[in-house]
């Protein structure tokens, strides 16, 4: 059985380990925040790669807001499941209706996260797309879906932590996947971790901006010696 992590950011140092064969290809690094954010920091910092947020957020159906019948991610890219929408007779309005409200929802979190920064472009890049773990990989999934719209070259995914079924799954949607570790004995991504504590919104934020500066003193110092 593999040792628990000791907190997120032990995740990503780790799960960088596992992802350092895309450094040469410049990547851009995106999290799926909140919990993804502290574990894609790590991996951007080794790579000195741009890190930013994913935001996706399940379209609920109509009286069984637990099944999603879609998703919409950051930039507008909607994902949808035309098995649950025909399955539960949704209507044009209720999905328009359910949509308008979720998209408010990834503008306010796109906002307080990104502030007026524009998001990365990613048209031609390896993407790493990046969160705590893996359970059934439902939000991942629509996150590659979505983020397909945009072009990029490749989408590898990538966690420290996932149950094999949900790594499976998602090789099936991305070009790649990196489960760092996939015990047999799942249950729960916190399991896996002696530290599973919520991560905030001021620490999505300040880890974006760290991040930000840290590239900002390598560029520098790179021109100095060049």
């Amino acid at each position: 059985m593999p040792m628990p992590f000791r907190n997120r950011r032990d995740a990503g140092r780790r799960l960088a380990d596992e992802l350092q064969r895309f450094e040469a290809q410049a990547p851009v690094v995106l999290a799926l925040p909140r919990g993804g954010v502290p574990v894609a920091y790590e991996v951007a910092t080794r790579f000195r790669a741009p890190l930013d947020v994913l935001i996706v957020r399940k379209l609920g159906a109509p009286r069984h807001p637990e099944l999603a019948m879609g998703a919409i991610a950051s930039g507008g890219a909607i994902v949808l499941n035309r098995e649950i929408l025909n399955m539960f007779h949704v209507s044009d309005d209720a999905l328009r209706e359910e949509t308008a409200r979720q998209a408010e929802e990834v503008a306010r979190r796109s906002a307080l996260y990104r502030g007026d920064r524009p998001a990365p472009d990613v048209r031609g890049r390896t993407v790493l797309l990046i969160d705590d773990g893996l359970a059934t990989g439902a939000t991942m999934k629509a996150g590659v879906e979505a983020l397909r719209q945009y072009d990029p070259a490749r989408v590898v995914v990538g966690v420290p932590i996932a149950a094999p079924e949900g790594c499976q799954l998602m090789s099936e949607t991305a070009d790649e996947v990196v489960c760092a570790e996939t015990p047999a004995e799942f249950l729960a991504v916190g399991m896996w971790y002696q530290d599973f504590e919520q991560t905030t919104d001021r620490e999505v934020i300040e880890l974006l901006a760290a991040a930000r500066q840290e590239r900002s003193v390598a560029g520098h110092l790179s021109r100095q010696a060049g």
